[in-house]
């Protein structure tokens, strides 16, 4: 059990970028870390012209979708 875990944690360490000693430091005013190509896991879906959801506007900015607008809403 010991071992999957440690295991487990040494993947999560990789798939977050590293220990947290190597992270910028948070500013108190901002929602999210700002790291290039990532997005905040905030579920706010929008619809584009081309007819895609996509997870949030962040997600959909990344794609160069255009025209985007909430949907579900």
């Amino acid at each position: 059990m010991l071992k999957a875990f440690a295991v487990a944690a040494a993947a999560l360490t990789v798939l977050l970028g590293g220990p947290a000693a190597n992270k910028p430091a948070l500013d108190k005013h901002s929602p999210s870390i700002s790291i290039e190509g990532a997005c905040p896991l905030i579920y706010a879906p929008v619809i584009c012209d081309h007819n895609k959801v996509y997870p949030n506007q962040c997600v959909a900015d990344q794609h160069h979708a255009k025209n985007c607008v909430p949907y579900g809403i």
